[in-house]
């Protein structure tokens, strides 16, 4: 029987691990082997993982991949990406591949502005909260010089603060609503610093103001806390080519093909459920980017989807045009990531794919980051529109399956020759495997 454990943050990593091994694991002994099995031969570099959170029991792998071949403002790269799904590394490299012969991604970054709010509840007259915000405001900027001091040298820090009144979403609500500009730093913590002494500094002068009242003095901060939204922190990365150059696809003519993804692009637009999966496949380009650069991941997602439902319904997150006979492809999302802080000088593989991008600036990163989920969607969108989605993608989940079923080597090179002209199921691959079987017995 399961039982609630006190203290577990306080054991040894052993002791972590036999106390799970006892109670989760009907075969303890192979539990921990699995365990021990993914812990680094380094003891200083297992140290340094374990370390980056609590509880730690063992490393959890994913693939390091490559993606070569972009041109990226008449600059070459080679992107690292960091995911598990078989053929978004694949389908970025062909992207990047053609684009290459069709004059490369431009990429710029269009404002870098982060945001911060102190949440605070107000009971009073609105008129005199101006006055004191107007009065108070330098104060809470000269209190931050301490914080900000070394971001302002490098030419960062804060950009501006604004009252503002949320009371007609709920009663008494009122933000201190701050915008930062935080360099190549992805900032939370440069930001949450400011916001709390903003806080401080706001209810202690509350407290003193002559012109409140003794109920209107006493303001209520909620929580100070930077936004994973950042509209104002923008990049766009786009690509265009003549009509004519769409002729790689001997299936299609270019005209028909570059109708037919504007129109898949104008679905996404238009339909929310087909704008999910079709972001969804903009992210693994951006995600595999941000994780192997050591950025967060979770905070991109949320802001770039918030940023999918700005015009009040959730939409894609590229556009398509054809004017003039010439097709250009599009998108255009927030963008908050840093290369300095954080895992970006701690994290041994974190440092090489940065390394790898010819150490960027965040301006930079931001740039290479869009274009990779620019050339994934494109390539994702690519296939639906002629060859459909499963044949690529299923081609690359064989080595999947056959690792699943415990082929050999020698099988695995047999099936993928069966399969080398055919679409990939899972059953039958399964049945040829079956039938290899049989045959070896």
């Amino acid at each position: 029987m399961k039982k609630p454990v006190d203290g577990f943050s306080r054991l040894s990593k052993e002791e972590k691990i036999e106390w799970l091994a006892s109670h989760y694991f009907q075969d303890r002994k192979d539990a921990v082997s699995i365990i021990k099995q993914y812990w680094n031969t380094d003891a200083g570099l297992q140290k340094l993982h374990d370390e980056f959170i609590e509880n730690t029991i063992t490393n959890y792998y994913l693939p390091f991949g490559v993606a070569p071949n972009f041109s990226i403002n008449g600059h070459l790269y080679s992107i690292p990406m960091c995911l598990e799904e078989s053929s978004v590394v694949a389908a970025a490299s062909k992207a990047a591949k053609y684009w290459l012969k069709r004059g490369g991604f431009k990429a710029e970054v269009l404002s870098t502005e982060k945001i911060g709010q102190v949440h605070f509840m107000y009971n009073g007259d609105k008129q005199k909260l101006i006055r004191f915000f107007n009065e108070i405001k330098p104060s809470l900027i000269a209190t931050t010089d301490g914080i900000t001091k070394n971001m302002r040298k490098r030419g960062g820090g804060i950009l501006n603060i604004v009252l503002k009144d949320k009371t007609d979403k709920l009663s008494n609500y009122y933000q201190l609503h701050a915008t930062f500009d935080t360099l190549d730093a992805m900032g939370a913590n440069f930001i949450n610093s400011c916001l709390e002494q903003f806080a401080k500094t706001f209810k202690e002068g509350a407290a003193r103001n002559e012109d409140f009242t003794e109920e209107e003095k006493d303001i209520q901060i909620v929580m100070s806390i930077l936004s994973n939204y950042v509209p104002n922190c923008l990049v766009r990365a786009e690509v265009s080519c003549n009509v004519e150059e769409l002729n790689e696809d001997k299936n299609i003519s270019p005209v028909d093909f570059a109708e037919k993804f504007v129109r898949a692009i104008d679905i996404a637009k238009a339909e929310p459920h087909r704008a999910v999966t079709h972001n969804k496949g903009v992210m693994n380009g951006i995600d595999a980017v941000v994780l192997a650069t050591g950025n967060d991941f979770r905070a991109v997602e949320a802001g770039i989807h918030a940023y999918a439902s700005k015009d009040g319904s959730y939409s894609s997150l590229t556009h398509a045009t054809v004017e003039n006979g010439i097709f250009k492809f599009w998108i255009e999302i927030p963008l908050a990531l840093g290369t300095v802080g954080g895992l970006t000088s701690l994290h041994p593989l974190v440092k090489l794919a940065l390394e790898m991008l010819s150490k960027p600036s965040a301006r930079e990163l931001m740039q290479i980051v869009a274009v990779a989920g620019l050339a994934q969607n494109f390539a994702a969108v690519r296939s639906l529109i002629t060859t459909g989605i499963q044949k690529g993608h299923m081609k690359m989940h064989l080595m999947n399956i056959l690792n699943q079923l415990g082929a050999t080597e020698n099988e695995k090179k047999q099936v993928a020759d069966i399969f080398k002209d055919k679409t990939v199921t899972h059953s039958d691959v399964i049945k040829e495997f079956n039938n290899l079987r049989t045959k070896t017995l």
